[in-house]
């Protein structure tokens, strides 16, 4: 989202129809968010409001604070009001790639700069969107987003969207978009989204070893299992996608290797699912409309980096605003040199063209 929406909209006069209709739909789509916003303290206090939500808005709280006082994120607005927008995702986002090709097609915009997709707040909206790049023969994807940050531009509640969660991935969330308050740097997704994981991982952690039981602690430790099996999956078949379109080989033969490769993914998911997870099926929504390189791309886009700025807050101590000092140095530095610089810090970390989108 962009960082000052209503500047954006502005600038984006200078940019075509396409671009202030585009705009236009994002300004009106998060005031329509704002205006329903309410704060947690007078939605507790209502007695028209459910019991279930007025305990996850307890809960919230506390999360709330103790992302002030022990993981020394942002004391501002934010997660301060509740809002229920009577859908199951704040926004939806748009990727595309070639379909021989796994590098994302990006979108440009004045004030907000180059990012990987396009949200949209109407679900039609961003399928219609989609529509349009698939006509263009770009593989496209559509995923539901259940919160985003305005990195402290407003004051982003709470929405019905996330805050039935549980407890860890409630705090997981808050946590994870707190952090973009903390650090944003224009025209690098990986290394936001990365810097952001990171937080949230070593803020869960934190929270569950202080607030849950031994059996609450183990259930988030399968569940982060399960997430890093299921990554591991992808990746492997991003690699394996990324040799056989770089193959000199004519494009009827290359797509024939990717449709064969996609299928193999989808096979030895379900056998992961069957064999190692007991019939677990979290994930089968990933496959529901079919796998392409739109997907397998924004999926890369948010993990390359969280290796090596673990490594970095492990340097650091464990000390969160050491790690937050250090990592707002890398992010002055020129590209290069600041993915030079988390590469020596975790080594395997592949930082290709292909998992780091260029700045």
């Amino acid at each position: 989202m962009p960082r000052r929406i209503a500047a954006a909209l502005g600038a984006a006069l200078l940019a075509g129809c396409t671009t202030v209709e585009y705009y236009s739909q994002a300004v009106l789509g998060h005031l329509e968010l704002m205006q329903r916003a309410r704060p947690i303290d007078e939605v507790i206090r209502d007695p028209a409001s459910p019991e279930a939500l007025k305990a996850r808005l307890e809960k919230l709280r506390a999360i709330r604070a103790f992302a002030v006082e022990a993981l020394a994120l942002p004391d501002n607005g934010a997660y301060r009001g509740y809002a229920d927008l009577g859908r199951p995702y704040v926004v939806w986002n748009v990727f595309a790639a070639p379909p021989l090709s796994l590098e994302p097609v990006k979108s440009c915009f004045p004030v907000a700069g180059c990012v990987t997709y396009r949200g949209y707040y109407a679900e039609a909206d961003a399928r219609a969107h989609a529509a349009g790049l698939a006509a263009r023969g770009l593989d496209t994807y559509v995923g539901g987003v259940p919160a985003y940050s305005t990195l402290g531009w407003f004051d982003d509640p709470v929405l019905n969207t996330f805050v039935g969660y549980p407890e860890a991935e409630l705090a997981r969330l808050v946590f994870h978009e707190l952090a973009h308050h903390v650090l944003y740097v224009k025209d690098d997704t990986t290394f936001n989204e990365s810097f952001a994981t990171a937080v949230e991982l070593a803020g869960v952690e934190r929270w569950l070893a202080a607030h849950a039981g031994g059996a609450e602690r183990r259930a988030f430790a399968a569940h982060q299992a399960r997430r890093a099996e299921f990554l591991a999956l992808l990746l492997a078949y991003r690699e394996r996608l990324a040799e056989a379109y770089a193959r000199d080989v004519p494009d009827t033969e290359r797509l024939a290797g990717k449709a064969a490769l996609l299928a193999s993914l989808r096979a030895d998911y379900e056998r992961m699912k069957t064999e190692r997870w007991g019939g677990y099926a979290g994930y089968d929504r990933f496959f529901e409309r079919g796998v392409n390189n739109a997907q397998l791309a924004s999926v890369a886009a948010y993990t390359a980096l969280v290796p090596a700025f673990q490594a970095l807050l492990a340097q650091e101590g464990g000390d969160l605003p050491r790690f937050y000092a250090e990592a707002k140095r890398l992010a002055g530095l020129p590209r290069d040199a600041r993915l030079a610089a988390l590469e020596r810090l975790a080594p395997a970390v592949a930082l290709s063209p292909r998992t780091s989108p260029p700045g």
